[in-house]
């Protein structure tokens, strides 16, 4: 047993002794195939929080030769399986934090020189009888070990790519970095297997990549692994009844990563602070803070803000990530920019149509506050004017509802205003902060037709239905909402509903509100 040969089961052992636990054991049934066959190689990026370093231990608590891990695993799903035996604690295992190597050395040659050093002294205490051509080069000591005794290893390694984080722009350091992985994995017959965990998936050398040999997972294709990329429905669900915890509460804030057209997971940290504090809120800034999210989005790339402005909306944008780099410098297009923020967790993406999106609360609170300590001077007054512009919704101040979405149309008016679509984005941005108190419908079936936007009230708040028109009377949309009955459906709140109508004048350059309440 050693600290990177052949560890113990301890750190994984802490996760289930831990007040919340989800059992992903059935990822260890995704891994057990592969071993020693051409799909050996595999990197799972995900973002912060959701979990790799827990399954990087269960991997490695599960193979290690250097410990008995049945008690830990006779009680978990894996021993259900038919390959269970076989392979529990019957591996040598090399574990590898990169993060731990780089912030001891601060240099790229320093890391992976200490990285060498210290497998090979594990390695020479366990192996000490065989014969050595270069006791000096990791490489050298490895192929000799299976050369006289057939022995391979499984290699885990965690945080892979915490140079291209902690060293964004030093490209010589990042390529001496991947020629040091590819060279100590690729065609070695002393690997047997090797589970690799990042943020970013494998860096390109242009259209290539130097691990080329690797199948990779990621957020943007999550492949055979999507169920174990974050929590799952009935997995948050389960805990939910447990804890005596508001599930729609909790998909609200968290849920939204939607892998693929079935599974939707949400982030496991944020889902497990909530239970333990008992609280919703935001956990999101005390791992990758939202002034890192602001660098990104200041970026301005072929009308990158516009793309934001649509995302707080709750539109849905396309984007092209097959040219990202998977670094976080090289940015070409706003695509870039975008693929990078579903890589962090800042967007959820959708494979089948191709477009991004903002999954949840959490997230869309981490955006407002980057936003409003951003450049986006005129973008932040519209979000802190949004609790003044519900205020005096319910107050039915008709005056003052124009003038604040006024404001909010000259302040996001990055977006072309020419039709009432546009209005809806405005609308949708200035009402930003009535998330708080509602769920937002847009496009609701109701009555005889579609009702622009819907609010239903979380709390005791009065329930509004907000119809827009373009180039029209703005009476004409208070008489839409009762010619077509858009309150069908809302009839519970019918003694506190609010009919509000916007409209805006093409000639005036002017938006006019008319409140109503329903007889």
């Amino acid at each position: 047993m050693g600290i990177y040969l052949n560890p113990n089961n301890e750190k994984y052992a802490e996760m289930l002794r831990g007040e919340v636990f989800v059992d992903h054991s059935l990822l260890i049934e995704k891994t057990n195939p592969l071993i020693r066959t051409p799909n050996k190689m595999l990197c799972v990026s995900r973002p912060r929080r959701f979990g790799k370093s827990t399954d990087a231990n269960m991997l490695t608590a599960y193979y290690s030769k250097g410990c008995d891990s049945s008690q830990i695993f006779n009680d978990l799903k894996i021993c259900q399986t038919e390959l269970y035996q076989k392979h529990l604690n019957q591996h040598n295992v090399i574990h590898l934090n990169m993060q731990d190597f780089l912030s001891e050395t601060h240099d790229v040659e320093k890391m992976i020189q200490l990285v060498n050093d210290s497998v090979i002294w594990e390695l020479l205490l366990k192996y000490k009888d065989l014969l050595y051509f270069d006791k000096t080069k990791l490489i050298r000591v490895l192929n000799d070990i299976y050369s006289q005794i057939q022995n391979s290893f499984i290699f885990i390694i965690d945080e892979w790519d915490c140079i291209f984080r902690e060293y964004k722009n030093d490209k010589e350091a990042q390529e001496k970095y991947l020629d040091f992985l590819r060279n100590l994995l690729k065609d070695k017959s002393y690997v047997s297997l090797c589970y690799m965990t990042g943020i970013l998936p494998i860096k390109k050398y242009g259209t290539h990549s130097a691990l080329n040999m690797f199948d990779e997972i990621s957020m943007v294709d999550p492949g055979l692994l999507s169920e174990y990329m974050g929590f799952t429905e009935k997995e948050v669900e389960k805990l939910c009844h447990q804890y005596n915890i508001s599930y729609e509460e909790m998909k609200e804030w968290y849920d939204g990563y939607h892998l693929t057209d079935t599974i939707s997971t949400f982030s496991p940290r944020s889902v497990v602070a909530s239970i333990i504090r008992k609280k919703f809120g935001n956990y999101w800034t005390s791992t990758e803070t939202y002034e890192a999210l602001r660098v990104y989005i200041d970026m301005n790339y072929d009308g990158l803000k516009d793309d934001v402005v649509k995302l707080l909306a709750g539109e849905e944008v396309y984007l092209n990530t097959d040219k990202f780099q998977n670094d976080m410098t090289t940015f070409k297009s706003k695509d870039d920019v975008l693929t990078l923020l579903i890589h962090l967790g800042y967007l959820g993406y959708n494979s089948s149509d191709q477009t991004c999106y903002i999954p949840n609360k959490e997230v869309t609170s981490s955006f407002v506050a980057s936003i409003e300590d951003s450049s986006w001077n005129e973008t932040t007054k519209a979000l802190l004017n949004s609790r003044a512009l519900l205020e005096v919704t319910w107050n039915r101040e008709e005056e003052l509802v124009a003038k604040y979405i006024e404001e909010a149309h000259l302040d996001t008016a990055i977006l072309t205003y020419n039709n009432e679509n546009a209005l809806s984005y405005t609308i949708s941005i200035a009402y930003i902060y009535a998330r708080n108190h509602y769920t937002i419908i847009r496009e609701m079936p109701s009555g005889k037709g579609y009702a622009d936007m819907v609010f239903i009230p979380k709390d005791d708040k009065p329930a509004m239905i907000v119809e827009l028109k373009w180039d029209q009377e703005v009476e004409t949309a208070i008489d839409q909402i009762k010619e077509k009955k858009y309150y069908y459906g809302l009839e519970k709140y019918l003694d506190d509903l609010i009919l509000v109508g916007i409209s805006y004048d093409k000639k005036s350059k002017k938006h006019i509100c008319k409140i109503e309440e329903i007889n």
